[in-house]
């Protein structure tokens, strides 16, 4: 056997094939992770009076709990809890209440993330989210907890909303209103996005922003806004739907960029006059066709 020529191979590494998923399960790790610290807060809060007889502060961080994984219906995500000291001797210890340590698995990760991504989790219905995550006995976050996680979301919000934009030359930006099931008195909340790519092909969300339905007013306020933060060199193309309203609004704020109606919407604009039988043909046509003026678009530009 000393002649042998096998030889150990090593295990090919895993590679994400999904985007959406990779994106999702980040989304999650950071969104626990902020709940977590959310939790220590507030247990620090109600011990900051605890002090020791040098006048330093009994209840303390103390690094992290080895990290741990936990199988979630978008795949495994590795979390860290915190740890604390207590330096009083008192027996004072941080358990998380979303992240127990029995907790190996979620029931249903996926049913929590709409709650708090596009429902707007109010204190009341905490307790139900919750429960899609850890289960119906799961006991819910306080009032004030919720409360500091919230006015976090908020400041990370204002921070992107006004980040510098002077630095990056968008060539491309994509326009598009997006209705949610949430109403304010009869109208549905429409949240006007606009999203650039870059001369190297980047894309980045560039504004989320609430609107009356997809109004020109609207959308001129949120191109303003985006010109005030250093969008100033127009894009080249812009990208949208048929609404009118943002091709009124963008004509007013960068007459020089080129119109472009979106094919994914046109498309089925097209296949809703035709009969089922005819739709899978017309779209497989439709594409080739939208593809190859792409290529003369981009090559124009």
């Amino acid at each position: 056997m000393k002649n042998s020529k096998l030889s150990v191979v090593e295990q090919p590494q895993q590679i994400e094939t999904d985007p959406l998923s990779a994106l999702l399960r980040s989304g999650a790790r950071a969104l626990i992770a902020q709940a977590v610290e959310a939790e220590l807060d507030v247990l620090l809060h109600q011990h900051q009076d605890l002090l020791l007889d040098d006048g330093r502060k009994a209840v303390v961080r103390n690094g992290y709990l080895p990290e741990r994984t936990i199988q979630t219906g978008i795949g495994d995500v590795e979390i860290k809890v915190p740890k604390v000291r207590d330096r009083s001797g008192s027996g004072i210890h941080f358990n998380s209440l979303l992240l127990p340590p029995y907790l190996k698995r979620t029931r249903s990760v996926e049913e929590l993330l709409p709650w708090l991504y596009l429902k707007g989790i109010s204190t009341g219905d905490y307790q139900e989210a919750l429960s899609a995550l850890l289960g119906e006995h799961a006991q819910g976050l306080s009032s004030n907890t919720i409360s500091r996680l919230k006015a976090r979301w908020q400041d990370e919000h204002r921070q992107w909303s006004r980040r510098d934009l002077s630095t990056e030359h968008y060539v491309y930006i994509w326009a598009d209103g997006i209705y949610s099931n949430i109403r304010l008195d009869q109208d549905k909340l429409c949240l006007l996005v606009i999203m650039g790519v870059t001369a190297q092909g980047k894309k980045e969300l560039l504004a989320i922003d609430d609107g009356y339905r997809e109004s020109t007013a609207s959308w001129v306020t949120v191109l303003q806004e985006l010109k005030q933060r250093g969008l100033t060199k127009a894009p080249k193309l812009a990208i949208g739907d048929g609404a009118l309203g943002f091709w009124n609004a963008l004509s007013q704020q960068f007459p020089t960029t080129k119109h472009q109606r979106c094919w994914v919407h046109k498309t089925a604009n097209v296949l809703n006059a035709l009969p089922k039988s005819m739709q899978s043909k017309v779209k497989a046509d439709l594409h080739n066709i939208w593809m190859a003026a792409t290529r003369e678009q981009a090559e124009s530009l």
